[in-house]
């Protein structure tokens, strides 16, 4: 008769496969947002794919590479390489039926910034940052894919001039780090903090809420 798992053990493979899952998703949602963008703006088959893995692993190597998880899984494990190629394919040949789903774009994007906002600060959690670094790293994790995806098409990204794109994930990864303070189940409050920022990111977008924009002196002048 085997001895019965360490549920320690169990804590630990149980949050290792969490991890994988949710990187993995958000990369492939993230490589369509930055494929359909580089189609959109006319690319040509090795610039689709190039903003395909940009948009998908800048966030996941900027968080690795701050806290020291080297090298970074997006250009270790060929698995990330794999999901960001295979979606700038698809997206590649087969645009056109998926560009017809309303504002596909931006509910990719979205989703993209829900699931690495959250992976982020699980990790960041997993490696013992303290919980206000966490959830910030959770953030970072969310926002760099879709600022270096913004920045190749000589587009000003979204999150640093329009609806609550930072904020959305500053809250799905605060969340992640409460309900690591509580003892919560790890994959319902990985579910609910998901959704939260995915949530908060649709709801702004459809009703145009943003942050307040400072007033510059050339509007000051245009206006009087």
């Amino acid at each position: 008769m085997q001895p019965p798992l360490n549920p320690l053990v169990l804590d630990e493979r149980l949050l290792r496969d969490l991890l994988l899952v949710l990187d993995l998703a958000g990369t492939f949602v993230f490589a369509i947002s930055g494929a359909m963008l580089g189609v959109r703006n006319r690319l040509d088959f090795f610039g689709v794919l190039a903003l395909s893995f940009v948009a998908s692993s800048a966030g996941g190597i900027t968080r690795d590479l701050l806290i020291g998880a080297l090298p970074p899984a997006a250009i270790n494990d060929w698995r990330y390489f794999a999901v960001a190629m295979g979606a700038g394919v698809a997206i590649f040949f087969w645009y056109s039926p998926i560009s017809r789903l309303r504002k596909a774009i931006l509910v990719f994007d979205a989703a993209g910034l829900a699931l690495f906002a959250v992976a982020g600060a699980e990790k960041a959690l997993a490696f013992g940052l303290n919980p206000m670094m966490a959830a910030l790293l959770g953030m970072v994790t969310g926002i760099g894919g879709g600022i270096m995806r913004d920045l190749l098409v000589a587009r000003t990204p979204a999150v640093l001039q329009r609806d609550l794109y930072a904020i959305a994930a500053l809250a799905g990864s605060s969340l992640v780090v409460i309900g690591h303070l509580l003892d919560w189940a790890v994959i319902p409050t990985a579910i609910a903090a998901a959704a939260l920022c995915f949530g908060i990111r649709l709801i702004a977008v459809r009703r145009g809420w943003s942050l307040p924009v400072a007033a510059s002196s050339e509007q000051d002048e245009s206006s009087s």
